[in-house]
């Protein structure tokens, strides 16, 4: 009577284990495996976030800048920054996504991961950033115009270039200079800057925090353009550029409407 009864559970005991173990586990595993790791995300934005040592620099229509500067470029005047970062990339594809779970509904070179995402406006630039922050607990922004250049120059080791890390523009941009580069390139191809910045000039344009406005004579210390403003400022020069000797520079001006993207216009992150 007593033999009977364990007998009978025992078997039933590994038959359900058995069970559990061979569906329920493989599928648990699965959605393991699937699932997107924030934690993964994050650490690889953070290495490549680079510390910009804050200092003292010439912001605008510089002397290595010859005769090529517009007008929105002037005065040439004395800027102060503190500390920031700056990431070494410009955000791609594949890290949009990440954050927003699908491509931005106008991108014009899908399939590339690696290229930088483009046709974004400024608007949507702020939906990512505030939804990349509640996922991280971090504050990632975009930079002000004047760490934008600074940055690009060089920071405080700057070589007074007349590009981002060159006076040669073909060692650091993708520009129109043939009909072989008349398309976007994944990032961080070209020769970085002094600070290992890669594409600051060339590939896509990059949204700054900025409203646009004209430059001041007076020095300044941490500024953050205008206080109001009908378009939004983006610098660097895009891989579609015919003019990029002009536009790539790294005093270079551009802005347009917050609510508009470009298929050569994109962004990078600063913290």
């Amino acid at each position: 009577m007593y033999s009977i009864l364990p007998s009978r559970i025992v078997p039933l005991t590994y038959f359900i284990s058995f069970l559990f173990f061979w569906i329920v586990s493989p599928l648990t595993g699965q959605d393991q495996i699937k699932a997107p790791s924030l934690s993964t995300m994050e650490e690889k934005l953070s290495e490549n976030m680079i510390l910009i040592k804050g200092g003292t620099f010439t912001m605008g229509c510089t002397s290595e800048q010859e005769s090529d500067c517009y007008a929105n470029e002037k005065p040439a005047h004395q800027v102060t920054l503190g500390d920031f970062y700056l990431n070494k990339y410009e955000v791609t594809q594949k890290q949009w996504r990440e954050v927003m779970g699908s491509d931005p509904p106008y991108l014009d070179f899908k399939g590339c991961d690696q290229c930088p995402v483009e046709s974004v406006s400024w608007e949507d630039v702020q939906k990512f950033l505030s939804k990349l922050n509640a996922q991280t607990g971090k504050k990632y922004r975009l930079p002000t115009e004047a760490e934008w250049e600074y940055a690009a120059r060089g920071g405080n080791v700057s070589r007074h270039y007349k590009y981002s890390g060159s006076n040669n523009v073909d060692e650091v941009a993708w520009y129109a200079n043939d009909d072989l580069n008349l398309t976007i390139h994944p990032v961080g191809q070209k020769k970085a800057n002094e600070l290992g910045l890669y594409d600051m000039s060339g590939n896509v344009y990059e949204w700054c925090q900025d409203w646009d406005g004209p430059y001041s004579s007076n020095k300044q210390t941490n500024p953050k353009g205008a206080d109001l403003g009908s378009f939004r400022v983006y610098r660097g020069g895009g891989w579609n550029n015919r003019k990029g000797v002009k536009f790539c520079r790294v005093s270079y001006r551009s802005s347009d409407w917050s609510r508009l993207g470009y298929f050569n216009l994109g962004f990078r992150l600063a913290l």
